[in-house]
């Protein structure tokens, strides 16, 4: 039986693994990571599904658009389903407010629906003026505390192991499985010595707000993303930020940007951070070579904060790769 460790239990590494158990039931795999559930970035995640509208370096726009089809489709099945409320899926209706007008993004063509509001649209609204332009899309929101825990649950009911360890190389799983899987984002900074990849600190704050029921995203990383039992009030984005204190003045800050939304709100938690940034994301197969012999690995890693809207489609691709990886050893046998 080929044997298969999955580095990493946040949202990209737990639906690799249910991926990998779904198109190859025949193998045993084994998700090993240093953090889990509430340690992980992925639960910081406000999960609203709008993958960045422009094209990420180094990657072409239609393999972005693959991979954001890929989970927009499972997460728009699970968001119109009786497991909605189990897989932490919502249909959402909100705004998109900018400073300068957008071409029309990739998602448009998925979500639910997307249209250019006019101006006096904004101004009915009571927009701050610094935003010219406004669009109402109506697209999924992700429970990210729901979600990892029906991925981990997919996983362990079908079989799947898993393993609290801190790996410091890859090198340290020769000899103890057949294939790698590599989704530890930041971690691969050590892993594999991976010099491109960076963090990028976001802070967030939860509030109990059940009035709003928009979501408002903005182009100055301010956004108010209603879930089905809190509100997530953000954000930021600060390159090459370790910090993982909270910022009293960024706390403040977003308060500040969000005061129209947020009056009456009760704080029920702070969070902070680090996403994996990476141009490009690292989506490849690659054959370590040790001393003692090869190492096949697959990497998954990278997705910053489009990690929650592309990490099913990455992870689709991420199996294939895996069977392929399978399929040269099968055939080496022969």
């Amino acid at each position: 039986m080929v044997n298969i460790i999955v580095i990493g239990a946040g949202v990209v590494g737990l639906s690799t693994a249910v991926n990998i158990q779904r198109v190859l039931p025949g193998v045993k795999v084994k998700v090993v990571a240093d953090r889990f559930y509430d340690k992980t970035t992925s639960i910081g995640a406000g999960g609203i599904f709008l993958p960045t509208a422009k094209a990420i370096p180094g990657i072409p726009v239609d393999t972005l658009k693959r991979w954001c089809e890929k989970s927009w489709n499972v997460y728009s099945q699970l968001a119109t389903s009786d497991l909605a409320s189990t897989t932490g899926h919502t249909v959402s209706h909100g705004y998109k407010f900018v400073k300068t007008e957008e071409k029309t993004p990739l998602y448009a063509s998925m979500v639910y629906s997307y249209r250019k509001m006019l101006p006096d649209e904004l101004t009915r609204l009571g927009v701050n003026s610094k935003f010219r332009f406004g669009y109402e899309v109506t697209t999924i929101i992700t429970n990210m505390r729901k979600y990892l825990f029906w991925l981990m649950k997919q996983f362990t009911d079908n079989g799947g192991k898993v393993e609290k360890r801190t790996i410091e190389s890859l090198s340290e799983l020769y000899g103890q499985c057949d294939i790698v899987v590599n989704c530890s984002g930041l971690g691969s900074q050590q892993l594999c010595g991976d010099k491109i990849i960076y963090p990028l600190n976001g802070q967030v704050i939860r509030v109990e707000a059940p009035w709003v029921k928009d979501w408002v995203f903005t182009d100055t990383s301010t956004y108010i993303l209603p879930s089905d039992d809190f509100t997530v009030l953000g954000g930021i984005k600060d390159k090459d930020n370790y910090s993982m204190t909270p910022d009293p003045s960024v706390k403040q800050g977003i308060l500040d940007r969000c005061l129209d939304m947020n009056q009456g709100a009760r704080v029920i938690g702070d969070w902070v951070g680090l996403r994996p940034m990476r141009d490009p994301i690292r989506l490849e197969k690659e054959i370590v070579r040790l001393p003692d012999g090869i190492l096949k690995v697959v990497h998954n890693y990278g997705h910053g904060s489009d990690g929650v809207a592309l990490s099913w489609g990455t992870a689709v691709e991420a199996t294939e790769m895996v069977k392929e990886l399978i399929s040269g050893m099968t055939s080496s046998k022969l």
